[in-house]
């Protein structure tokens, strides 16, 4: 729990210093800190030996702990951009929690683009193709974003675009040890992975932070701060004195390719063009209007 505590604060300390003024904390995890403060320390074992060898009274209680006292503290190195995000990136390839989620021959994935972007999408996690390629949004989803920055009059390499996760959440894998779907990240995975985004917000300094998803908003937001996506897309939040706009992820048009669909993303990111100063056409306003 020392540790664990230390490695929060060290991170709050380091968020008060990159500008963050609040932070959400879930209900849950006040409540699992008060309750540390209040249970009485051990007693010492009668047999340190045997105590030493003894198994944890829960497999669920002990990857929670192994995972909360191994959150990362960040410590960029002084230099330039490019410095800053190439040890970033090795600090996250070598980071042992990282690395023991990671399936043979898969990769880490860190963010990509431009590290002077005024624009820095961010998603949830890496999917099939892109932990493989250790890209984030080179699959279908991926693909579809491209095109909706192309939309915008930019290129992807102009902008800057990571997720809340540097690996694949896992599911039981089928008959051939491959995974097959993705599942949401859960609370403790994106507190683990956290740090590293925030370093990539602190070293690529955008002007604008866009959410794409419920995973991306509520990491960002608050788990509990809202219970629909609906809620909450379509406006402006504050993330540490950053505008951040919430919008759907790109696979909600995979899975429902209509042009009312693609009109609500794309109202969003109307919204952030003119943020951003971009010049927006009256072609691309009326983008995706017909039924």
């Amino acid at each position: 729990m020392r540790l664990a505590l230390n490695a929060l604060t060290d991170e709050l300390r380091r968020l008060k210093a990159s500008g963050v003024e609040r932070v959400s904390v879930s209900s849950e995890a006040i409540e699992a800190l008060r309750a540390s403060f209040r249970q009485p320390p051990p007693a010492p074992p009668a047999n340190p030996e045997a105590a030493a060898i003894a198994p944890p009274s829960s497999v669920k209680e002990a990857r929670t702990a192994s995972v909360a006292a191994a959150l990362p503290v960040v410590v960029l190195p002084k230099g330039d951009k490019a410095v800053k995000w190439a040890a970033l990136l090795q600090t996250v390839l070598a980071d042992p929690v990282c690395v023991s989620k990671l399936r043979p021959g898969k990769k880490a994935v860190l963010g990509v683009g431009s590290l002077e972007a005024a624009i820095m999408f961010i998603g949830e996690a890496p999917g099939a193709e892109e932990e493989i390629q250790g890209e984030p949004f080179v699959g279908p989803a991926g693909q579809l974003l491209t095109r909706m920055i192309a939309g915008m009059g930019l290129s992807r390499a102009e902008v800057y675009i990571g997720n809340i996760m540097n690996w694949r959440p896992d599911l039981p894998p089928g008959p051939d040890g491959v995974q097959t779907g993705n599942r949401p990240p859960t609370e403790l995975e994106m507190a683990h992975c956290l740090p590293y985004l925030h370093a990539q917000i602190e070293i690529v300094n955008p002007r604008l932070l866009v959410a794409l998803g419920a995973s991306a908003a509520k990491a960002l937001l608050g788990a509990r701060s809202f219970s629909a996506l609906g809620e909450v897309r379509g406006r402006w939040h504050d993330f540490g004195g950053r505008p951040l706009m919430v919008t759907y992820h790109p696979s909600y048009i995979l899975r429902n390719p209509t042009n009312r669909s693609k009109r609500l993303i794309w109202e969003d990111l109307l919204k952030v063009m003119e943020r951003a100063g971009l010049p927006v056409s009256e072609k691309q306003r009326n983008f995706f209007l017909t039924t």
